[in-house]
């Protein structure tokens, strides 16, 4: 949630405070409430079967940010942001938590509330995900290979609880797949960080472990986006001609400095000039958009409202806002893209703004997203 995602609460006691509540907008903003009242299956299947004749069985642990569908979980989930994530890039004392998780927690309940008491579709859009990635994998490996839901903020699916049921269900063999496409401190080593603490002493019933960091960099995956923007910007060029469309590619925003950690820059840079150089000589007025957060410090630019003022400079007429550092819709992609493009009607109203969506549970992702992890499914069964 890239990254990503909507990220809670920081600093408490007078002197910190406001640098703390600051932080905390990242936190809320870089993950984006989340939460556990969605059903989400824990697994393809509820059975545990014997190893097949034809290898030993895998589980993959697909990892999303997870985000709060009731509004009475927010306070929980701020909490724990607050913890992993904040606290990261900026000093957090712990008695500041569980105050600034209650004010967060209010100030989201207003906003959702004000957003026609909005519900983040990002839960269910995952467990199509999860499905959709299980049964193109089981085209491959039947039976053999199971893909579990792990929330990172979500009660039920954390992957302490989580990889107990892993274990129960007779596999010791596990794949940890973050579906967050960019690698950083935020992402993939949140996962990281969760499954190792979950594991803590008693390790060694995971006999092989493999990890997809990232699928930035993946030649098919800038393609189905660059196809994704043709299709959605083509009730545009019926009156526009390709260089009046301004293309802003989206990435999470991403802090210059958080203690020595990779905070996604590099690879969310690599995305956008792959995708940029599909779509270029077709669509010249394009810029990256990075949806930053609040908060203190140097955070990476042009944010997505200037990106597009920037286009609307160079001639653009339309305004075609699209995620590529997303997969997963959430309350970053729907509410904080439909601010900004509130903003950018109010400056500009003679320009149309288009919000397309992240590519979610698309079919084509799917097996593409299966397929980025088979090797990794492959060398987890042959291994040991």
């Amino acid at each position: 949630m890239s990254g990503q995602r909507s990220k809670s609460a920081r600093q408490g006691a007078a002197a910190e405070d406001s640098s703390v509540e600051a932080a905390a907008a990242q936190a809320i903003d870089h993950d984006h409430d989340h939460d556990h009242d969605h059903d989400h299956p824990a697994s393809a299947s509820d059975h545990a079967h014997p190893d097949q004749p034809d290898g030993p069985r895998v589980a993959v642990l697909l990892c999303g940010y997870g985000e709060v569908e009731n509004s009475a979980d927010l306070a929980d989930y701020n909490a724990l942001s607050l913890r992993l994530l904040v606290s990261k890039s900026v000093r957090l004392p712990d008695r500041a938590v569980p105050f600034m998780s209650r004010r967060l927690a209010r100030r989201a309940r207003a906003e959702y509330e004000k957003a026609n008491h909005f519900v983040s579709p990002h839960n269910a859009i995952f467990e199509r995900q999860r499905a959709g990635i299980a049964a193109a994998l089981a085209e491959q490996y039947g039976d053999r290979v199971e893909v579990f839901t792990a929330l990172n903020f979500c009660d039920g699916y954390l992957p302490e609880q989580v990889l107990p049921r892993i274990r129960a269900a007779g596999f010791d063999r596990l794949v940890i797949y973050p579906l967050l496409v960019v690698d950083s401190v935020y992402t993939g080593g949140l996962s990281i960080e969760q499954v190792n603490n979950a594991l803590g002493d008693d390790g060694g019933w995971v006999r092989e472990l493999r990890y997809l960091p990232s699928f930035h960099d993946r030649p098919d995956y800038h393609d189905r986006l660059a196809r994704h923007i043709r299709d959605g910007v083509a009730p545009l060029r019926r009156r526009l001609a390709s260089s009046q469309i301004g293309v802003v590619l989206l990435n999470h925003g991403c802090p210059y400095k958080a203690k020595g950690f990779e905070t996604g820059i590099r690879d969310s840079r690599t995305l956008y000039h792959a995708v940029k150089e599909q779509l270029w000589h077709e669509f010249p007025n394009i810029s990256v958009g990075w949806m930053n957060h609040p908060t203190p410090g140097r955070w990476t630019q042009p944010d997505m409202l200037q990106a597009a003022r920037n286009l609307v400079t160079t001639g653009a007429r339309a305004i075609v806002y699209v995620p590529i550092g997303f997969v997963t819709d959430n309350h970053e992609t729907i509410l904080d893209v439909g601010y900004t493009t509130d903003r950018l009607k109010k400056e500009h109203p003679q320009v149309e703004v288009l919000h397309l969506s992240s590519l979610n549970d698309d079919a084509e992702l799917m097996r593409l997203a299966a397929a980025w992890i088979s090797p990794l499914v492959d060398g987890a069964a042959a291994a040991g």
